[in-house]
């Protein structure tokens, strides 16, 4: 983050906000969870078939107040937040988690990894990206480990991931939106074969949900 993008966000009290709404989580080990999501904007990973493409120019967001976004986040009745983007991390999430610990929410984060954490989370979701990989420390961090498999290669990149992790980590496989068809057979004889590795798929693309 440049100097200037930080002096923007005032050290974290305003950030580029992409959108904030509740609704279920849709995948991964808190699917049909309901939660608030704040989603951020910008990207460094930049993946081919990412179906979030509008968050990836921060420019476009305006940075937002956090306090504006926490009051609308305790003013819905779930006790669970998303943080997600885009790439969440390359803000400082200090101030943002901190308010939203202040009220007594759990908080969840979505990330590639890619840079160092900042702020205080209940649950760090990681999904590791081919075309730029995790940092060693994140992995450490990571309480479920969420692999997009597009390929069958993809499979290689699971376990090399898998063997940094934590013990009590859980695995999961989820395929490419637009390859479902075509790779959910294989993830889950995959699955079958290797029965750490559990399943994810999008739930909230079948329920039409955000």
């Amino acid at each position: 983050m440049t100097d200037e993008i930080y002096a923007l966000l005032e050290g974290g009290r305003k950030l580029p906000l992409v959108e904030d709404f509740y609704t279920v989580q849709g995948e991964g080990f808190h699917t049909g969870k309901p939660a608030y999501f704040i989603r951020l904007g910008g990207c460094d990973v930049g993946c081919r078939w990412c179906d979030a493409k509008y968050t990836w120019n921060p420019r476009q967001f305006p940075p937002v107040e956090v306090d504006e976004i926490v009051e609308r986040a305790v003013s819905f009745p779930a006790q669970a937040i998303v943080i997600t983007g885009g790439e969440p991390t390359l803000y400082p999430l200090d101030y943002l988690t901190g308010e939203l610990k202040r009220r007594g929410l759990e908080i969840f984060l979505e990330t590639s990894g890619t840079q160092p954490l900042t702020g205080t989370f209940d649950w760090v979701c990681l999904s590791p990206k081919k075309q730029q990989g995790p940092l060693p420390e994140n992995l450490l961090r990571a309480d479920e480990l969420k692999v997009i498999v597009e390929e069958s290669g993809d499979f290689g990149w699971a376990e090399r991931n898998a063997a940094q992790v934590r013990r009590s980590c859980l695995l999961f496989l989820q395929p490419e939106w637009s390859r479902y068809e075509r790779m959910i057979p294989e993830i889950v004889e995959y699955a079958k074969a290797h029965p750490r590795w559990n399943i994810s798929v999008q739930t909230h693309k079948f329920m039409h949900i955000p």
